[in-house]
Formats: structure tokens, C-alpha cells, sequence
């Protein structure tokens, strides 16, 4: 190849920040001089050791060595550049400037992907978001790495071209080997979740129908009860009886799944809602976000799913404090010093808890040997604020032996996310302009509006609000879950048994630990 001085070549490319990908040029310059190769705007340390993954990348593609000054521009220089993306587009665009391929066939494209030293191609994250991108751009066609075809084609934005190597990349653009665009995967091939059936879970009617109600409403769930009472396998269950995303649900969820690199090379989009279940240890920046560049954390990375936290007085106070407000925002701004990213988090929460350190509380078959003193204390790591925002709260009991035991079939998965699907339809009907609309999402105008209380459910509310000590928020909060149990049941008017449901899920716990329901009398 014979090298053109001071040649200037560009070429479209793009870094992620937060889920979105914001688009760079490479600007890629050929020189008089001594050899060098710089790169400037704003790089961090994996950007600037490409030098070594492109030149070896070349060498071994069988390109001559480029004499001279090499000077690469990232722009816009004020945007921070990280990660090995920009590998590819620093590699044509060499190739480019030194006669090997027309820079106006680059005009069209967005290239990237990360090289190794042998100048194959591996996965990168975010390809979803790099070709939504381009889209936004105008540009044609994507280049990036052959594990990341699937997802990136997922987004039907552009036409994206898998490849495996740099070589299978120069010799796509010169027209000699022309790579096929990568096809979208038919929707709907990955099914429900394997995690079990909740035909499984035996006795627990209560509680088998508060996950009902927490599934069709986006209600926050608590549930307490001993161990082995059964609702860590409850919480699992849930997800089993979620509608499937939708196709603009499955690219946001799949777009997190992405940054946080989660996605296997190959993947396509995710179609069922995610569930996370962080351990009890977990830091409150893993929890809501962070890192030196900011990533998601585990509450929207259960974006559109379920966030099960199991042991819930286990978790950091602050941890727990972190999350109240993703909780009503539904997303969140994290900000660090490598800059500042927002991601979504709608959630639906899903927490167990035993009732007192030993969890024998309560349990008339076992005694317990905490101290009152020692309950208060491991009751008060929970807020009111944080349990005022959920919707649903109740006992889970000891399940005895001949429940445990019975042969009698019980409801599987299937046939309750029939009733659940119904439910959100009715309640999407109520806010056509808000895709994937939720009782849980009823303002106090909405409830005034969309949940008409009959007399008697209007006389039932006026008797018991004070008895229960109700704050405003709590009092809403019930009315939306009885606006669920009136979509189960086919009912335009909330009635009294609909209210006397939702408020008898406001668990109490008492100041000796002891953990009982407030039922209606």
C-alpha cells in the first residue's frame, strides 16, 4: 500500500453512556515524521491501548506497516471515550488512509468492535444501543463483531453485518466478499421461565393470591413468615405468571442486560420479564448503580421484572433507603466521577423477611427465644417510609404437614397469567398514552376517576382507615390494590369486598415482634 501524506480519513463509531450510545467520529490522520501513533479526545486506558490491538491486528491481517505519524481524533473531545469498541474504526480507518479501502465507502457506516492481536472481532456490550444509534444518525449499516448480530438486529434499525475478523471486515467493504445483513430472530422463541410452577407451592391460598394481585397490579410485595414457610419459593414463582414484555419492553430490558455485560455472545432480545434476587450484603452502589464509569445496578437490571430481596432487615440500611425513591420515579441518575448516567428501574419489588432474629415469632408450634428487646431492634432496620411504599404486606404461616403432603392438584402458572393478562389489559385501557400501564401507577385523580367506590366499600373505608393508623400514601396504596382485585373479578365499581382484601394485606408489626394481619372485623 502506498502511504498518502497528511491524508485524513473518518469513520463512524459510538461509546455507550449509561444504556445510550452517543456516536464519535475517528478521525484518523497520516503524516510526515517520525513514527507515532497518538490518540487524542479524551480516551481512557482501554482506548488508548488500542495501539497495540490495531497495530498487531494489521500485522497479522497482512498489512505493511504504516511509516510516519499517526494521530487519531475521538470527537467530540469533551465526551469521555472508554472501553475497546473503537478498535475496528481506528483499523479502517488506517487502512483507509493508506489507500486500502475508499473512505466514501465509510461514509455509510458505523463500525465497532474490539480486536485481538490476531485481528478476530470479539463481543462488545451494548450492540443494541450502538445500532439504535445509527439509526439516529442516518447511517446505512453496522460493522461489529459476529457475537453480537443477534441482539444488534434485534433493534431492525439498520442493516448490521456480522463479522469475525478484521480481514472478513476490508474485504465486506471492498464488494469481494460482501457479508449477508444479520435477520431479527422471531419474537416470542425463548418461552416463560423454567424456575418451577406455582402449581408447586402447596397450601398458602393468601399468599398465592397476593403474588396474583402483585403480578396484575405492579404491586410491591412483603412478605413474613418463619423458615420454611415458603416464600422465597413463592417470590420465585412470581415471574412465572408475568406477561411476557412486549417487543419496546424486551429492547429496554435487553439494552440493560447489554452495558452490564450479561448478555451471552449470540443472545438476542430478552422476552420475559428479568428476576433478581442480589444477596443481603450487597453495597447500595451495586444495588441502585456505579463503578468508575456508571453501570446499572441490580434494581434496573430487574427493570421491568422482579427485584427479590430475601432476609430484607439483612440488607444495609442504606442500602435499603437508596432504592425509595427509583421506587416511585422508576428511574434513576447515578453519578460518579467518571460522569453521570440515568437508567430505568420500573420494578416490581418482591421482599421476605423473618419475623424476628430467630423467625420463631409467632409460630405456635415453636417457641421463640429472642428477647423483646432484640426484635425491636432487628424490626426497626426496616423504615416506615420504605414499608409505607408496599402495597401488599402479610404473614406467611408454617404450612402444616397434611397440606404439604395432599395430592390435591393445585392452579398452575399458565392459567393465572391468563387472569393476570386480562387484569393489565383493563388497567392499559385506562392510560392508552402510557405503554404498559399498572393499577400500582393510579394517582389519587386516576383513583377518583378509574375506581369508583360503591357505598358500602366507601363506608367500609371511612370505619377502618384510622383504626389502622393509615397514612395518606398507605390509604392510596390500598385503594389501587382494590382496584386489581376488582379487574381479577371482571368488576367496573370497587366494592367492599375488594377493599376489605386490600386492607387486610397492610401487615402490623408490633412492637414485641409479633407479626399478624390486620383483619377486617
Amino acid at each position: 500500500m502506498a502511504s498518502s501524506a497528511a491524508m485524513l480519513v473518518r469513520v463512524s463509531s459510538a461509546v455507550l453512556a449509561g444504556i445510550e450510545a452517543r456516536l464519535v467520529d475517528v478521525e484518523v490522520s497520516i503524516g510526515g515524521g517520525l513514527p507515532r501513533f497518538t490518540i487524542v479526545g479524551l480516551p481512557d486506558a482501554a482506548v488508548r491501548e488500542s495501539r497495540e490491538r490495531v497495530r498487531s491486528a494489521l500485522r497479522h491481517a497482512g498489512f505493511p506497516r504504516i511509516p510516519g505519524a499517526i494521530t487519531v481524533n475521538l470527537a467530540p473531545a469533551e465526551l469521555r471515550k472508554a472501553g475497546a469498541s473503537l478498535d475496528l474504526p481506528i483499523a479502517l480507518g488506517l487502512i483507509a488512509a493508506t489507500g486500502g479501502l475508499d473512505p466514501e465507502r465509510l461514509r455509510t457506516a458505523m463500525a465497532a468492535g474490539e480486536l485481538s492481536f490476531d485481528g478476530a472481532l470479539r463481543p462488545l456490550r451494548g450492540a443494541l444501543s450502538l445500532a439504535l444509534a445509527a439509526r439516529e444518525a442516518g447511517l446505512e449499516e453496522l460493522l461489529l463483531p459476529d457475537g453480537n448480530g443477534a441482539e444488534a438486529a434485534a433493534a431492525d434499525a439498520v442493516a448490521v453485518i456480522p463479522l469475525r475478523s478484521l480481514t472478513q471486515a476490508v474485504a465486506h467493504l471492498l464488494g469481494a466478499a460482501p457479508v449477508a445483513p444479520r435477520k431479527a430472530d422471531p419474537p416470542g422463541a425463548t418461552g416463560f421461565p423454567d424456575d418451577g410452577d406455582l402449581s408447586e407451592v402447596r397450601g398458602q391460598t393468601v399468599a398465592r393470591r397476593a403474588i396474583e394481585l402483585a403480578a396484575a397490579g405492579g404491586h410491591h410485595l412483603l412478605l413474613v413468615g418463619p423458615p420454611g414457610s415458603g416464600k422465597t419459593m413463592l417470590a420465585r414463582r412470581l415471574p412465572t405468571i408475568l406477561p411476557a414484555l412486549s417487543r419496546p419492553e424486551a429492547i429496554e430490558v435487553t439494552r440493560v442486560h447489554s452495558v452490564a455485560g450479561l448478555r451471552p455472545a449470540g443472545g438476542g432480545l430478552l422476552e420475559t420479564p428479568p428476576f433478581r434476587a442480589p444477596h443481603h450484603a450487597i453495597s447500595a452502589a451495586a444495588l441502585v448503580g456505579g463503578g468508575p464509569r456508571p453501570g446499572p445496578g441490580e434494581i434496573s437490571l430487574a427493570h421491568r421484572g422482579v427485584l427479590f430481596l430475601d432476609e430484607l432487615p439483612e440488607f444495609h440500611r442504606d442500602a435499603l433507603e437508596a432504592i425509595r425513591q427509583p421506587l416511585e420515579a422508576k428511574h434513576i441518575l447515578v453519578a460518579r466521577r467518571g460522569g453521570s448516567a440515568q437508567f430505568p428501574c420500573d420494578v416490581l419489588l418482591v421482599s421476605a423477611m423473618n419475623p424476628c432474629p430467630c423467625g420463631l415469632a409467632g409460630d405456635s408450634r415453636r417457641v421463640c427465644a429472642c428477647d423483646p428487646g432484640a426484635r425491636r431492634r432487628y424490626l426497626r432496620k426496616i423504615s416506615g417510609p420504605l414499608l409505607d411504599r408496599i402495597d401488599l404486606q402479610l404473614a406467611v404461616p408454617p404450612i402444616a404437614w397434611r397440606e404439604l403432603s395432599s395430592r390435591a392438584p393445585c392452579e398452575g402458572s399458565a392459567s393465572v397469567r391468563e387472569r393476570v393478562i386480562a387484569a393489565r389489559a383493563i388497567a392499559a385501557a385506562r392510560r392508552p398514552e402510557c405503554p404498559g400501564f399498572r393499577n400500582a401507577q393510579l394517582t389519587g385523580e386516576d383513583l377518583a376517576r378509574h375506581a369508583p367506590l360503591a357505598p358500602e366499600a366507601r363506608d367500609l373505608v371511612a370505619r377502618t382507615a384510622d383504626r389502622l393508623a393509615l397514612s395518606a400514601r398507605a390509604l392510596h396504596r390500598a385503594l389501587r390494590v382494590a382496584r386489581t382485585a376488582a379487574d381479577l373479578a371482571g368488576s367496573e365499581r370497587v366494592l367492599s369486598e375488594h377493599v376489605a382484601e386490600a386492607l387486610s394485606y397492610r401487615l402490623r408489626l408490633a412492637e414485641d415482634g409479633e407479626a399478624f394481619s390486620a383483619v377486617l372485623s
